[in-house]
């Protein structure tokens, strides 16, 4: 009878893990949205344009440094220009990751005086003073945002012809590509395989990234 309980575990242990997985990439898909309906309220306080808070983000740069990414994608900042239009700061947390190799890294987990975040911003990766750049979505509206991507020349982006093509929230990948990376942090991803994304259209998916360990 033992022999046939260890048996059983043996075989389920992999699908309730499975199962469990799937639950959190549920809920960071939700996270995402709550937090795309969060700049949608803010747009429409704020003429449509979505925030310009690079001094925010400088305020929060402090002394980290990391090989990769060169630029840095953290949400810092966005976790405390949403807050007021959302319920809950924890939506700003992945739960595949929390207190993960990942989710501590420096260049993923950035706290707040209203809690902390593990999701990046790609498109708000630079804080320039004195100029947005093209690949970025600071103070634009998203008929701006769109047309000055497609003219960025960035590989990453590519040609976006409307916002369900702009990437808005991602949670955090570090690719086996990247020879830069520290070992521990080489292939690892939120969720496996893949990563979830939110669009500026605010549809959310997830999306399967070879980079990242199977």
């Amino acid at each position: 009878m033992i022999a046939i309980i260890a048996i059983l575990a043996a075989l389920l242990f992999p699908v309730f893990e499975s199962v469990k997985m799937g639950s959190k990439k549920t809920v960071c898909l939700s996270n995402m949205r709550q937090i795309g309906l969060g700049f949608n309220l803010y747009q429409g306080d704020f003429d449509e344009r979505l925030p310009d808070r690079r001094d925010i983000k400088r305020e929060l740069r402090g002394s980290e440094t990391w090989a990769w990414p060169a630029s840095d994608p953290r949400a810092g900042w966005a976790v405390r220009v949403i807050s007021p239009y959302i319920r809950s700061v924890q939506v700003f947390i992945c739960p595949s990751i929390q207190k993960t190799t990942l989710g501590s890294a420096a260049q993923v987990l950035q706290s707040t005086e209203f809690g902390p975040t593990n999701y990046w911003l790609w498109r708000f990766d630079h804080m320039d003073a004195d100029k947005v750049e093209l690949d970025n979505l600071w103070g634009k509206t998203e008929g701006e945002a769109v047309a000055d991507l497609h003219q960025a020349n960035n590989p990453t982006v590519g040609e976006p012809t409307g916002p369900a093509e702009v990437e808005l929230v991602v949670d955090p990948y570090m690719p086996r590509t990247i020879g830069s990376l520290p070992a521990n942090l080489k292939g690892l991803a939120a969720h496996t395989g893949g990563r979830n994304r939110l669009m500026l259209d605010l549809h959310a998916k997830w999306m399967r990234d070879t980079r990242t360990n199977p």
